[in-house]
């Protein structure tokens, strides 16, 4: 299956005409935030071609909003264990025993 290749909004995928601005807008939110607790917030966009007619809808912009910000900058602290110490001289020795 072919990738579709990225190109501007405001372009039509038809004949390549660049259109000026979108006929109408609207906002996307999502309702689950990513794992920094951000929002996204999709602005859309609805073009009409002036020199072919085609209509279509594309991504004008994404934004991220809110989150903790502190929480971004910080690295986690690395995690301690409880430290085992075993003397082979003693494992040996029980072993001799049993």
């Amino acid at each position: 299956m072919a990738r579709k290749q990225k190109q501007k909004p405001n372009v039509c995928p038809r004949c390549g005409t660049v259109v000026e601005s979108p006929d109408k807008t609207w906002t996307l939110t999502s309702p689950i935030p990513d794992k920094k607790g951000r929002i996204t917030v999709t602005v859309m966009g609805s073009f009409t071609c002036p020199r072919c007619g085609y209509k279509w809808r594309a991504v004008i912009s994404k934004i991220k909003v809110g989150g903790d910000e502190e929480s971004e900058e910080e690295a986690p602290e690395p995690r301690q264990g409880e430290i085992i110490e075993i003397d082979l001289d003693e494992v040996y020795q029980e072993a001799d025993k049993a």
